[in-house]
């Protein structure tokens, strides 16, 4: 998929991350809700006490070009942080500073320039204008930006190129799957070239066949325009399938933070403990996370996978080497490892080797650890 606006680079994503300063940070979120006439009645000390605190000091760092999952059953508070990253809701307390600007400083009219320019959202129910075209859908926002219309047609036509709804330019909302028109919410979001997608649990809605579409269809484009993404989700599954790092709500405070694989080997605490549990692991990791160094001969031996071909030998043998890539899960390699194979070498999207996924290491990490919290 070529795109005449963005150009898509081809290394693994998680390669050209800028791993100085963070993108995103936010420092001691707090955000309190309180009935309309509280706040003229009480001091602004006592409302802080009495009102409804649905964040809870709450800080993280995003780097760019980062999958940041905010995971949390309902109330927990996570579609309240995402909306304050866009000041569609103010923070009582607390700092939110991207790419060294203070979100909470801006005036009416930069914050405008901020979400047309720098930040997009797609949200769960779509979003889309019923009568409107899908072209015109997704070309609304750079419309209201002042692009001149052929431009943002063909901007427009391009993401959807990109969502491979290409040969649907011209059908309305109401023709289209709910898979479908969340892709359309997605062209949208790819059109501004904005630097950051909010996704306010964008798959939630779907069936689970047209779910994980979607989300190796956000896989696959991430890889290719690596954008900073801020993804929340109720669902453990989902957030360790797309997640760089995690973050676990509850009750408007944060309980963990880190990766999958820190969350599935090192849980904070039962509330974790009881999430993970649950988890199919082999659907979950995969070969990227699991991936050791070489050592010694280890470069010159492997098994062969199926999961990526490679150039034959000269005089006809099978090679004694495959490869896979880091985004292939575990559970698709499980049958190579049943059959004998020690370990595999671990490509990145360019087929350059970064490393070994062993036996060892890939049945110790499907094996759940025993509670170090009690029952």
């Amino acid at each position: 998929m070529n795109a005449m606006y963005l150009e898509a680079p081809t290394q693994d994503r998680k390669e050209d991350m800028n791993t100085a300063a963070p993108f995103i940070k936010a420092e001691h979120l707090t955000k309190i809700f309180y009935p309309p006439r509280a706040r003229s009645l009480l001091s602004r000390k006592s409302s802080l006490q009495n009102g409804f605190k649905a964040v809870d000091d709450v800080s993280f760092e995003v780097k760019r070009g980062e999958i940041f999952v905010i995971m949390g059953l309902s109330g927990s508070g996570k579609s309240t942080i995402i909306r304050m990253l866009n000041r569609l809701i103010d923070a009582t307390q607390g700092s939110i500073v991207i790419d060294g600007k203070d979100v909470g400083a801006l005036d009416p009219a930069k914050l405008r320039a901020f979400r047309n320019e720098t930040i997009n959202m797609v949200f769960q129910h779509f979003g889309l204008f019923p009568h409107k075209s899908l072209l015109d859908n997704v070309a609304f926002g750079l419309k209201i930006r002042g692009v001149d219309r052929q431009t943002r047609e063909a901007k427009a036509t391009e993401a959807l190129n990109l969502v491979g709804l290409g040969d649907r330019t011209h059908a309305m909302p109401d023709q289209l799957s709910g898979g479908m028109r969340q892709r359309v919410g997605l062209a949208r979001a790819l059109a501004t070239d904005a630097e950051i997608l909010l996704m306010d649990e964008p798959f939630s809605a779907l069936d689970p066949l047209i779910r994980q579409d979607m989300q190796q269809l956000l896989i696959e484009l991430q890889r290719n325009f690596k954008k900073t993404i801020v993804f929340v989700t109720h669902d453990l599954d989902e957030a360790m399938h797309l997640g760089d790092q995690i973050m676990v709500m509850k009750e408007g405070k944060q309980i963990q933070r880190g990766t999958a694989l820190d969350l599935l080997e090192s849980p904070a605490d039962p509330y974790i403990e009881k999430f993970v549990a649950e988890v199919n692991r082999s659907k979950v990791l995969h070969a990227g996370m699991l991936a050791e160094p070489f050592t010694g001969a280890d470069h010159e031996d492997g098994c062969r996978t199926g999961a990526r071909p490679v150039t034959p030998t000269t005089d006809g043998a099978e090679p004694r080497v495959q490869h896979t890539t880091t985004t292939t899960v575990i559970a698709d390699l499980l049958p190579v490892f049943a059959g004998g194979c020690d370990r595999i070498h671990v490509t990145n999207h360019q087929g350059l080797v970064l490393g070994q996924l062993t036996a060892k290491k890939v049945f110790a990490a499907l094996s759940p650890k025993e509670s170090v919290h009690g029952a």
